[in-house]
């Protein structure tokens, strides 16, 4: 493991121990060459991905990309990082559990969708408006509108 700081290839594991949801390694290392201390984290990985973009062009799956999207979308949110980590981490176990090497963006923008409605209508609608390329507010408007409208099976009839 290179340190961040100076490049050095020397670095040493000062305490290990899993994360709250036991889906990652956190490793505290210090580097030999310059002292500096950081943080790395070990997941395991169930299939290589990759991500055929909308252009066509093909790109290694970045879980950190998705994070990162992600927390974007939820920024200032009153939702615990624990809870966005879970949505995260579910993501991209059905991502590898798919049987397929070779997703669309768009299926990883949907699925990411899917889990911020369930979360928080606000970041899914943050998160859609890049997805989905917002030009103009009649695009939020109308995307709002579907979001607001209720499924027949929340109708009740009051006449009796």
């Amino acid at each position: 493991m290179r340190c961040p700081y100076c490049g050095g290839s020397d670095t040493q594991v000062k305490d290990s121990r899993s994360t709250e949801d036991d889906t990652a390694i956190r490793r505290r290392r210090v580097c030999l060459t310059c002292g500096g201390r950081f943080t790395t984290f070990e997941r395991v990985q169930l299939r290589e991905l990759t991500v055929i973009k909308r252009s066509g062009k093909r790109m290694p799956f970045d879980r950190d990309k998705l994070m990162r999207s992600v927390q974007v979308a939820m920024r200032k949110r009153p939702t615990p990082p624990e809870q966005v980590e879970q949505m995260v981490t579910g993501i991209v176990r059905q991502l590898e559990s798919s049987g397929e090497s070779e997703i669309t963006a768009e299926e990883i923008g949907n699925l990411v969708m899917e889990a911020l409605k369930t979360i928080d209508d606000v970041a899914y609608v943050r998160f859609a408006s890049v997805y989905k390329d917002f030009r103009e507010a009649k695009d939020f408007e109308a995307f709002i509108g579907e979001l607001a409208q209720p499924d027949d099976t929340d109708t009740v009839s009051h006449d009796q």
